[in-house]
């Protein structure tokens, strides 16, 4: 963990991210209090303290365990008082003895151990309230939650935050946190979230720089509400506040077609989205000539807009971002020219690559670039509208299964579909419309593959499949 004084108990928190790598069974899963106990590792020090299966987390040195950060940084000390409740809710306590650090080697019925955290906001901007009726409930939850953040890199408001969670975050040093600021104006904040305590994110951003908490922040824009002068003076003010605030991402307001009775929005345009590239490329440049590095990104979509090129790799500072769709056309490229084969004969299957209709012109452009190193190569590439969405939304990482069906029946170029991963939810088996890759290949007659997002195992997946000559 960044920022973690050396010896201190939080570099507990080390290895918490691989404990929650599936955020989507979160949703609705949990207790609040005294977590079950569902595993204890073999030989582990809690299996020889006599912890078992079925009983209830109560209390770790005398400390209530909310949840698995509490369970992390209460359970780092050599020995430990563990109490636990059976199923009748008789407690006992044992003496668990392990090394400093060492995982006590305990299992729970979830891997939050807490309910999650919900948004008390009414953004503007809200993208769960322009989603469209009949998708997976889980779709519609708003999370909020700061545990989250620092567990997974959600993005939070700060707004639902207590004075117990911020002396927590304190405590803890619970870093870094990944920040949703948009505005730092107090009274344009409160507009845009809806929240008469959002307008003191900026002062309660200083205090955690303050206590040691390095923070990532993004600035969701929208045309004609807080960008212009408004989005320059908040950067100005995260930018304040580095090297706390270690990076600062600049995205465009996504819009659907769900919008009935929500605040009139607009996406940008060209000339609009040129602006906004300027004033960061701007500001990065003062940014780096400071202090090394630029700091604040403008998403690859306001490039793709504007029609500029996205800057070079050095430019992104090893991609803090990359996540949030900062650089990711880079990232890709440059991987992707580092694995370019040698000029070849080889002869790969046919293939078709169904993508958003914003990266359809750079994956065919890249493509031709290995064309040119493999001539037999045969290939399409589908520009994919959203019909579920809406004409606004280009990304890939937002089409259905029925989008692919709906554009690629009768027009597939061999017999494998290859997607980028993110189509899938993070376990790589649904779409967001609940069909499987299995629907969509019975569907078009050829099989899905999909591909994680980078250069390299993209040419390896173009390549894996050779036709004899």
């Amino acid at each position: 963990m960044r920022n973690a004084a050396p010896g201190h108990p939080n570099t507990a928190f080390s290895h918490i991210r691989s404990v929650l790598p599936l955020c989507s069974r979160l949703f609705g899963v949990g207790v609040l209090r005294m977590a079950l106990i569902t595993g204890v590792t073999a030989n582990s020090p809690a299996c020889r303290a006599g912890l078992r299966v079925g009983e209830r987390l109560h209390t770790i040195s005398g400390r209530p365990i909310q949840d698995i950060l509490d369970y992390r940084f209460y359970s780092y000390e050599a020995a430990l008082p563990i109490s636990v409740a059976d199923a009748g809710g008789a407690l006992r306590t044992v003496v668990v003895r392990k090394g400093p650090g060492e995982d006590p080697g305990l299992a729970f019925d979830s891997e939050l151990m807490d309910t999650q955290r919900s948004c008390v906001n009414q953004c503007l901007f809200c993208f769960v309230d322009q989603l469209p009726p009949g998708l997976r409930r889980g779709l519609y939850f708003k999370d909020d939650d700061f545990r989250l953040s620092f567990l997974l890199g959600q993005y939070v408001t700060l707004t639902n935050l207590t004075p117990a969670d911020i002396g927590r975050i304190l405590e803890m040093r619970i870093s870094p946190l990944y920040i949703s600021v948009h505005a730092t104006s107090h009274a344009l904040r409160e507009r845009l979230l809806g929240h008469p305590e959002a307008g003191r994110c900026l002062s309660l951003m200083r205090r955690l720089a303050d206590g040691g908490i390095a923070m990532h922040a993004q600035a969701v824009v929208c045309p004609g509400i807080n960008d212009g002068e408004a989005l320059a003076g908040t950067l100005d003010d995260l930018l304040s506040i580095f090297p706390a605030v270690q990076s600062i991402s600049v995205v465009p307001v996504g819009l659907t077609r769900w919008r009935e009775g929500l605040c009139p929005l607009r996406p940008f345009e060209g000339a609009e989205a040129a602006g906004i590239v300027s004033l960061v490329e701007s500001l990065a440049a003062r940014q780096r000539a400071r202090h090394g590095m630029g700091v604040v990104y403008a998403a690859d979509e306001f490039y793709l807009l504007s029609g500029r090129a996205p800057p070079g790799e050095e430019s992104y500072d090893g991609y803090p971002q990359l996540d949030n769709g900062v650089g990711l056309l880079t990232s890709f490229e440059a991987s992707f020219r580092e694995a370019l084969p040698p000029a070849s004969t080889r002869r790969p299957a046919p293939f078709t690559v169904a993508t958003g209709v914003a990266a359809a012109p750079f994956l065919s452009r890249l493509l031709a670039a290995l064309a040119n190193r493999v001539p037999a190569l045969r290939y399409a590439v589908e520009a994919i509208p959203n019909r579920l969405f809406g004409d606004t939304v280009t990304v890939a990482g937002l089409l259905c299964g029925q989008d692919l069906i709906d554009a690629l029946r009768g027009r597939v170029v061999g017999d494998r579909v290859l997607i980028p991963a993110t189509m899938l939810r993070f376990e790589g088996d649904i779409f967001l419309d609940d069909l499987t890759p299995g629907d969509v290949s019975r569907a078009i007659g050829a099989s899905v593959i999909p591909v994680p997002v980078d250069g390299g195992c993209f040419i390896e997946s173009v390549m894996n499949s050779v036709v004899n000559m």
